[in-house]
């Protein structure tokens, strides 16, 4: 049986597997420091990248990007950062990944421009405009991109996140979880961030939604996952609430 198929748990009293789904591998943070960290912490892993010019620009380096974690015992996934993505790379290469993931974090604003909503600079002067584009824009990307998990989900820029339980109106959870369920896209658990919270995490769940853990480290922060496993165990998650990514290597 191949070491990505296994029933995988930390410990006994967690009810659901331990699966980063979201690391990023640099210079320094190489993928036999992740093996190590998989080792230590019991934890499985999966690694992205971008399909962009400065990371995965072509199919040369999707292939590349591919084989070489083909030989370890990781989830091969990818992370777009625009729409429409995927018409730069070859279908038959995309097949190949594992999942691909994808967040509402970087707003087109016109002339090829972004809000960088992760940017502790980022600056909302119309809190209800605001809202209004991110939201179309996450339906969007839940509505036509290719993609099996939703990345941080009802994140906020830091300016208004003081805001964060009356933002989040029940409606808008309702329209993000009834997007990601039309599609069967599950939604993560972001441990960087803290999103989303324990009533929409049960929502979803009450729902039939199926959820990850995502660290979004880039450093030996890969695979804690201390507010993931705390709002899954308040929110009584078990193992067949979570989408397991099938390898294909």
């Amino acid at each position: 049986m191949s070491p990505l198929m296994v029933n995988v748990k930390n410990s006994e009293e967690n009810d659901f597997p331990l699966v980063d789904l979201h690391v990023h591998l640099t210079n320094e943070f190489t993928i036999d420091k992740v093996m190590q960290i998989a080792k230590e912490r019991k934890v499985k892993f999966g690694i992205v990248e971008h399909p962009a010019v400065w990371a995965i620009k072509d199919d040369a380096d999707l292939k590349k990007y591919i084989d070489k974690l083909r030989k370890y015992p990781v989830y091969v996934g990818l992370q777009p950062r625009e729409l429409n993505w995927a018409a730069g790379y070859s279908p038959e290469l995309i097949k190949q990944l594992d999942y691909i993931l994808m967040d509402p974090q970087n707003i087109p604003i016109g002339n090829n421009e972004f809000q960088r909503i992760y940017e502790w600079t980022t600056y909302v002067d119309d809190t209800e405009a605001f809202m209004k584009r991110y939201m179309d824009y996450s339906l969007k990307i839940l509505q036509t991109e290719p993609i099996n998990i939703f990345a941080w989900p009802l994140f906020l820029p830091v300016c208004i996140a003081r805001d964060y339980y009356t933002i989040w109106t029940k409606e808008r959870m309702q329209q993000i979880i009834s997007a990601a369920k039309a599609r069967n896209i599950a939604l993560e658990i972001n441990d960087m961030s803290h999103t989303p919270h324990d009533k929409f995490i049960s929502m979803a769940k009450e729902q039939g939604l199926k959820f990850t853990f995502g660290s979004d480290a880039r450093n030996m922060n890969a695979g804690r996952l201390d507010y993931c496993r705390s709002v899954a165990k308040k929110c009584n998650l078990k193992q067949e609430d979570f989408y397991m990514p099938v390898s294909k290597g």
